[in-house]
C-alpha cells in the first residue's frame, strides 16, 4: 500500500511541476511521508525548470542527509542548474558524488558533466571527464564543441567536430551552429561553406535553427548577398531569421535594405521581443535620422526591450550621434559599465572631448568598474584633445587594475601616445605588451604612418608578415598613407599590387583615396587619371579633393579647373574644398574667381570651420583661434611674437602671402599670418614651458605654408624639438627642418 501512495503521490507532484504550479507541488511533496529518489527527483526538477538553483541544492542536501541515493536523473538535475564559475565548487563535489555512487561511465551523466564544467568556463575538467568516457555520443561532442567556441578555443571545436565524422556520429542542428560559430572565429569562409555543403547533403536545410546559424555565419563573414540569397530561398523563417538578415545588412551599411526587411518583419506577425532593435537603432544612428529613432525608441517600450543593456547603449549611441544628447542622458541615468562607455563614446562622436573626460572622472569616483573598451574610449578621446598628462595617469591605473596585459587596452594605450606625437612611448609600450594581435600591429603601423617615418612604417609591416599575422584592410589603410605623405610612389604601387594578389585583400574606397593621394603628391599625373579612369566606381569629393591639393603643390591649373569644376557640381557640404580652391585661384590672382567660390559658399550655406589651435601646460589646456586677443596673457603672447617675427627676419625668413584670400595690402597679410592660431599656441608654449623643453601643438585644420615655414626657424631660434598635429599629419621640427621633408 505504502508503495502504492508513493507513486500516486509522485504521479501528482510531477502533474503540478508539468503545469507550472510549483506551490502546490511543493505543499504535497512536504505533506509525503514516503519519499523516494523518484519524488525528490521530481521535485528538484521543478525548481531547475524555475532556475532556483539555492532551492535545488537544499532539496538535494535534504535528501542525502534523509539516507536516499540519489539516481542518474537525479545527478543530470542538479548538475544542469550549475552555469556559472562561481559555482565550479558545487560542480565538483557533485563530479565527486557521481563516482562514489558508482555513475562515472554513464552517458547521460557524463554528458552533462562535459556541459556542467563548459558553462562554469573550467574547459580542462570539461576535456578531463570527455577523455575519461568510454563511451560518447552526439551530445557528448556538441557539449565540447560549444564549451571550446565559448571559451575561444575554435580551432579545436573544429577538430572535434571532425573527429566526431571519423566515428560516423551524425552531427545535430546543435552541432552545426556551434561549429559554425567557430568559423566566425576563425574568419574561416571556406570552413563554412564546406559545413553549408554537409547540411544540404544530411537534409538539414529544412531546419530554421541550422539555417539561421548559416545566416549568421555568411553575414559575419562579410558575404550579405550570400546571406540574402540563403534568406529568400529558405522554406521557413522565424523572427530569428529576420534578426541575422537585418543586422548583417545593417553593419554592411546597406541601410535601406535593412529598413525593408525591418517593414516587412512588422508585417509578420512574429513576436515583437524579437525584433533587432538594436540594429535598427544602429541605422537611425548612421543616417542619422532621429524620428526613425524615436518610433525604433517607442516600439522598444512596448515590447519591455529597454531591459536589455544592448538596446539601451544603443539608444544612447542613436540619440547622441542624432545630435540629442539631452535624450541619452535621460536615458542613461545611473547605467553598468556599458552604459557609462557607451554614455562617454557618445560624448567623443559628437566631439565633446572635454565632457567625455568628466564624465568617465565621475564613474570612477562613483567607482563603477571598467573594462577595455571604457579605457579605449577615454583614450581615444585624450589622444584626440592630446592631453599627455592626462594619459599617463590614466596609463598607471590600467597597470593597477591589471588591464596592461591586455592586448586591446596596449593597443588603445599604443594608439593615444602616437595620437599624443609621442612615438616613443608608443614603441616602448608596443615592446611591453606580452601578446600582440592585428589590432596592434595595426595600431603601431598606424603610429608610424602618422609620424610621418615611412622607413618604420614599411619595417613593422615586414615584422608584422614574419610574425605570422595577416595584414588587413586597416593595415593597407596605414602603409599606403605612410607612402603617400613620404613621397615613396613607387612602393605605394607595389604595396597596393600585393595587397590585392598576395594577400587577397578587396581594396575599398578609402584605399582608392590614398593611391589617388600617392600619386598626386608625387606629380605623378598622367597615372593619376588612368587610375581614375579604372577605378570601380567614380570619383568623390574626397578624391577630387585630394587631385586639387596636388594641382595646388605642382602647379597643375588644367586638372585644377577640372577637379574644381566636378567639386562645384556636387553641392558639397564642407568647406574644405572651397578654401582650397580659393587658395589656388587667390595664388593664381585670380580674384573675381576667388569671389565666385566665396558666392557658392554662402549660396549654399557653406561656412568656413575656425581654425584653432591648443597646447597642453601643466595639464591644462589652452584653445587660441586666429587673431585671439582673449587669452589672459596676451600681452606676454604678443612680446613674444614680435620678438620672434625679429629674429625669423635675421634668419632671412620671407612671410608667404599666396595663401591669404583678400585682396588687401601685403603688410596687412603679414600682420594676420603672425597671429595664426598655431604660432599663438607656440608662442605661449615658449614663454610658459623651461627653455630647451619640448612642446607638442595640435590643429583641427591644416597649417599652412606660411606657418611651416615658420616653425621650422623658430625650431632653430628657440633650440626646441617643436611638434604639431594638424588635420592631415604629424610634423616633428627641430634645428630648423621638419621630419616630412618638406613634402606635404
Amino acid at each position: 500500500m505504502p508503495q502504492k501512495n508513493m507513486f500516486s503521490n509522485n504521479t501528482l507532484i510531477s502533474g503540478y511541476v508539468k503545469s507550472g504550479n510549483l506551490l502546490e507541488a511543493r505543499k504535497l511533496f512536504d505533506q509525503t511521508k514516503e519519499r523516494n529518489a523518484v519524488t525528490w527527483t521530481i521535485i528538484m526538477g521543478g525548481y531547475a525548470r524555475s532556475n532556483q538553483v539555492s532551492q535545488v541544492f537544499q532539496l538535494f542536501d535534504g535528501m542525502r542527509l534523509g539516507g536516499i541515493e540519489p539516481d542518474h536523473i537525479t545527478f543530470t538535475t542538479v548538475l544542469s542548474v550549475i552555469n556559472d564559475y562561481d559555482r565550479v565548487k558545487q560542480a565538483v563535489q557533485v563530479h565527486g558524488l557521481v563516482v562514489k555512487f558508482g555513475y562515472g561511465s554513464t552517458l547521460v551523466v557524463c554528458n552533462t558533466l562535459v556541459d556542467c564544467y563548459c558553462k562554469c568556463c573550467c574547459l580542462d575538467l570539461a576535456r578531463r571527464v570527455f577523455n575519461e568516457m568510454v563511451e560518447r555520443d552526439c551530445v557528448t561532442y556538441n557539449a565540447l564543441i560549444t564549451g571550446c567556441v565559448k571559451d575561444g578555443g575554435s580551432e579545436d571545436a573544429v577538430r572535434l567536430f571532425l573527429e566526431m565524422q571519423c566515428m560516423g556520429l551524425k552531427p545535430s542542428d546543435f552541432t552545426f551552429a556551434a561549429v559554425l560559430s567557430a568559423g566566425v572565429e576563425l574568419w574561416d569562409l571556406n570552413l563554412g561553406q564546406q559545413i553549408h555543403c554537409f547540411v544540404v547533403k544530411m537534409n538539414f536545410s529544412w531546419n530554421v535553427f541550422v539555417s539561421n546559424a548559416l545566416l549568421d555565419f555568411y553575414s559575419k563573414q562579410d558575404m550579405i548577398m550570400d546571406a540574402s540569397k540563403l534568406f529568400n530561398e529558405m522554406p521557413e523563417v522565424d523572427g530569428v531569421s529576420y534578426n541575422v538578415i537585418i543586422t548583417g545588412y545593417a553593419w554592411k551599411g546597406q541601410y535601406k535594405a535593412s529598413l525593408d526587411l525591418f517593414k516587412e518583419l512588422q508585417r509578420t506577425g512574429f513576436d515583437r521581443k524579437q525584433y533587432p532593435f538594436a540594429s535598427m537603432l544602429r541605422v537611425a544612428a548612421t543616417l542619422p535620422n532621429l524620428q526613425m529613432g524615436k518610433q525604433i525608441h517607442t516600439q522598444a517600450i512596448v515590447t519591455s526591450a529597454l531591459s536589455e543593456v544592448q538596446v539601451e547603449n544603443s539608444l544612447i549611441d542613436m540619440y547622441a550621434k542624432c545630435g540629442s544628447i539631452e535624450d541619452a542622458k535621460m536615458i542613461f541615468g545611473n547605467g553598468n559599465t556599458v552604459s557609462w562607455t557607451a554614455m562617454i563614446s557618445s560624448y567623443v562622436q559628437k566631439g565633446l572631448h572635454e565632457e567625455g573626460l568628466k564624465l568617465f572622472s565621475e564613474m570612477r569616483r562613483d567607482g563603477v568598474s571598467m573594462d577595455q573598451a571604457t579605457f579605449a574610449c577615454v583614450l581615444r578621446s585624450a589622444g584626440i584633445v592630446a592631453s599627455l598628462g592626462f594619459g599617463k595617469q590614466l596609463h598607471a591605473f590600467i597597470i593597477r587594475l591589471g588591464f596592461i596585459s591586455n592586448v586591446f587596452a596596449g593597443s588603445a594605450l599604443l594608439d593615444f601616445y602616437a595620437n599624443c606625437g609621442s612615438i616613443k612611448d608608443a614603441i616602448q609600450t608596443f615592446n611591453e605588451m606580452p601578446d600582440r594581435n592585428v589590432v596592434s600591429w595595426n595600431a603601431m603601423i598606424g603610429a608610424h604612418a602618422r609620424n610621418g617615418d615611412g622607413n618604420a612604417t614599411m619595417r613593422s609591416f615586414s615584422e608584422m608578415v614574419q610574425s605570422d599575422f595577416q595584414p588587413d584592410s586597416v593595415t593597407f589603410l596605414s602603409i599606403l598613407s605612410a607612402c603617400s605623405h613620404c613621397g615613396l610612389v613607387k612602393e605605394g604601387l607595389q604595396y597596393f599590387k600585393a595587397m590585392t594578389h598576395t594577400y587577397k585583400v578587396d581594396p575599398r574606397r578609402e584605399h582608392y583615396s590614398c593611391m589617388i593621394d600617392l600619386l598626386g603628391r608625387g606629380g605623378w599625373f598622367d597615372e593619376l587619371e588612368n587610375f581614375m579612369v579604372q577605378m570601380p566606381f567614380e570619383p568623390d569629393e574626397v578624391m577630387w579633393s585630394s587631385v586639387l591639393h596636388s594641382c595646388k603643390i605642382h602647379g597643375n591649373q588644367e586638372l585644377a579647373q577640372k577637379s574644381a569644376d566636378r567639386l562645384f557640381n556636387m553641392e558639397l557640404r564642407d568647406a574644405g574644398p572651397y578654401v582650397m580652391m580659393s587658395n589656388i585661384f587667390a595664388a593664381a590672382g585670380k580674384w573675381d574667381d576667388v569671389g565666385r567660390v566665396k558666392k557658392s559658399m554662402r549660396e549654399r550655406g557653406v561656412k568656413k570651420v575656425p581654425a584653432h589651435s591648443w597646447v597642453e601646460i601643466k595639464q591644462k589646456t589652452h584653445v587660441f583661434s586666429s587673431n585671439d586677443k582673449m587669452h589672459p596673457q596676451m600681452d606676454a603672447i604678443n612680446r613674444k611674437l614680435k620678438e620672434l617675427a625679429k629674429d625669423l627676419e635675421k634668419e632671412g625668413y620671407k612671410p608667404d602671402t599666396s595663401c591669404y584670400l583678400h585682396n588687401v595690402e601685403d603688410n596687412i597679410k603679414v600682420e594676420s599670418l603672425m597671429y595664426h592660431s598655431e604660432r599663438l599656441a607656440i608662442a605661449y608654449a615658449l614663454i610658459s614651458t623651461p627653455p630647451g623643453s619640448p612642446m607638442v601643438v595640435m590643429k583641427n585644420l591644416r597649417a599652412c605654408a606660411d606657418c611651416h615655414a615658420a616653425i621650422k626657424i623658430i625650431s632653430k631660434i628657440e633650440n626646441r624639438e617643436i611638434t604639431v598635429r594638424d588635420s592631415s599629419r604629424f610634423h616633428h621640427f627641430r634645428d630648423g627642418l621638419c621630419s616630412c621633408g618638406d613634402y606635404w
